[in-house]
C-alpha cells in the first residue's frame, strides 16, 4: 500500500513536469481542451436555449390546455378534414359540461392587409377569440375597451389594435373609434392593447409573427374565413393539478358529440402545458446526449496524444526510472507515478477548457438577440468533464505507465 504521502508528491511532480515544458504540455492537452471546451460551451447553449423555452411556456401560463383536432395513425385514411375539424357546437358543449375548465376561447387565425389612409400593412396577425381571451392570456387593455360577448354575438366588426401596429399604421396615439380597412372591411378600433413581451412564442402559442397584431369577434373572423377553417380552443383549468380530471371531461364530451364507439379511436388532443413541458425535456435530454457524445470525440483524439508524450517522457527518463528502482521504488510506485502524470496533464487540460466553456457560456449571454441569456454550464457538465478527463488520463496514460513498471533496473541505468 503506497503512502498518501507519495500520491502528493507525484502530483506536485506532474505539475512540476508540466510547468518545466509548458509549449510540449500545452500542445498535448490541446485535444483535451478543445474537447472539454467544446462540450461545455454546447451544453451552455442548450441549457440557454432549454431556460428560455421553459420561461416562454411559464410565461404561457400553468394551467392553459390545447384542444385541437388530430387525425390518428390507425385511422387516417378513414376520417377526412371535415370529421376531424373543431366545430362551435363542440366549443359550446365543453364550455356548458367542463366543470374543472374555468374558462375557454376559440382562436383562429388569419394574415390580412391591413389599410388606415394611404398606409398599407401586409401579413398582420389578426386573430379571432371570444372576449375570455383577455383572461386567458393577461393581455391588458390599455386605452378603450376590451371585446365583449356582444361583440361575438352579433359578428360586430370591432377590433383592438397593439402599440406596435399603432406605430406601424402610423395611427394617433389614442386611435378608439378609427376606421381601419381588415381584408377590405371596414372596422372600428374600440381598444388599444399592451404589446405582448418579445419572446420565441407569441400569446398564442404559435411562432410570432408581423409586429401589427389585430383582436377580432370570433363570429367575425369565421365569416371572414371558409366555412371549415380551421380553430383551436384554449381553455384555462381551475388549477394545474386538475388538468388530467380536465382532460378528461373534454374527451368524454367531444367523443359524445362525435359519436365515437367505444373501440374508435380518438379525432381530437386535449394536451396541457404540463405535457408539452415533458415533452420538450425527454427532447431536449436526447439533444444534449447526442451533441455531448459526439463533440467528446475529441477528448478521445486528445487521450491518443497523452498516451504519445507519456510514451515519450518514458523514453526520456529511461536512467531516472532505472536509478528509483535502484534505490528501492517497486513496479507498483512507478507505475502509479506515471499514470498520475498522465492523469494530472489530462485533468490540467480540462480545468482550462472548462474555463474557456465558462467565458463561452458568458459571451453567449451577451448576444443580442441570440434568446441564450440562461446560457450557463451546469455543475453537472463540470463534474462529467472532469470526470471523462481524469477517465482518457487513465486509459490512455496505463500503457505507458506500466511500460515503465517494468523496465528493467540494470538495461535502464545502461541507457544513453
Amino acid at each position: 500500500m503506497l503512502n498518501p504521502l507519495f500520491y502528493i508528491q507525484a502530483i506536485a511532480l506532474a505539475l512540476r513536469q508540466i510547468w518545466i515544458n509548458k509549449a510540449r504540455s500545452f500542445l498535448t492537452a490541446l485535444g483535451i481542451i478543445i474537447g472539454v471546451a467544446s462540450v461545455t460551451t454546447v451544453i451552455a447553449a442548450l441549457a440557454g436555449l432549454k431556460g428560455k423555452i421553459l420561461s416562454e411556456f411559464e410565461a404561457i401560463g400553468a394551467n392553459k390546455m390545447f384542444i385541437l383536432h388530430d387525425f390518428p395513425d390507425e385511422a387516417r385514411n378513414r376520417y377526412g378534414w371535415t370529421d376531424v375539424r373543431m366545430k362551435v357546437n363542440e366549443l359550446e358543449a365543453i364550455e356548458a359540461n367542463c366543470a374543472s375548465i374555468r374558462r375557454l376561447t376559440p382562436n383562429t387565425g388569419l394574415s390580412a392587409t391591413v389599410q388606415v389612409g394611404t398606409k398599407t400593412q401586409a401579413n398582420a396577425s389578426v386573430t379571432g377569440v371570444w372576449p375570455a381571451w383577455h383572461e386567458i392570456e393577461g393581455r391588458e387593455v390599455v386605452l378603450g375597451r376590451q371585446l365583449m360577448r356582444t361583440d361575438n354575438d352579433n359578428a360586430r366588426q370591432v377590433c383592438l389594435i397593439n402599440e406596435k401596429g399603432i406605430e406601424r399604421l402610423r395611427l394617433n396615439s389614442d386611435p378608439t373609434n378609427t376606421h381601419i380597412l381588415i381584408n377590405e372591411r371596414r372596422f372600428l378600433v374600440v381598444g388599444v392593447l399592451k404589446d405582448f413581451e418579445a419572446g420565441m412564442f407569441n400569446a398564442d402559442f404559435g411562432p410570432g409573427g408581423s409586429d401589427v397584431e389585430m383582436i377580432i369577434p370570433f363570429s367575425t373572423a369565421a365569416r371572414m374565413k371558409d366555412p371549415d377553417f380551421f380553430f383551436m380552443i384554449i381553455a384555462q383549468v381551475m388549477s394545474p393539478e386538475l388538468a388530467a380530471e380536465a382532460q378528461a371531461e373534454v374527451r368524454f364530451v367531444m367523443r359524445k358529440m362525435r359519436g365515437l364507439e367505444p373501440g374508435d379511436p380518438d379525432t381530437f388532443r386535449a394536451e396541457s402545458i404540463d405535457q408539452f413541458i415533458e415533452q420538450f425535456q425527454v427532447v431536449a435530454a436526447a439533444i444534449t446526449a447526442i451533441a455531448g457524445g459526439i463533440v467528446s470525440i475529441s477528448l478521445l483524439v486528445g487521450g491518443i496524444g497523452i498516451m504519445n508524450i507519456m510514451l515519450v517522457s518514458v523514453s526520456e527518463r529511461t536512467r531516472e526510472i532505472g536509478l528509483r528502482k535502484a534505490v528501492g521504488a517497486t513496479p507498483a510506485a512507478i507505475l502509479m507515478q506515471f499514470l498520475l502524470e498522465a492523469v494530472t496533464l489530462s485533468v490540467v487540460g480540462g480545468f482550462i477548457g472548462v474555463a474557456i466553456g465558462e467565458l463561452g457560456a458568458l459571451a453567449m449571454t451577451k448576444l443580442p438577440g441570440a434568446d441564450l441569456e440562461y446560457a450557463v454550464v451546469p455543475w453537472w457538465a463540470v463534474v462529467m468533464s472532469f470526470g471523462f478527463c481524469a477517465l482518457v488520463g487513465v486509459v490512455f496514460g496505463m500503457f505507458p505507465a506500466i511500460k515503465a513498471s517494468r523496465l528493467d533496473p540494470i538495461d535502464a541505468l545502461r541507457h544513453e
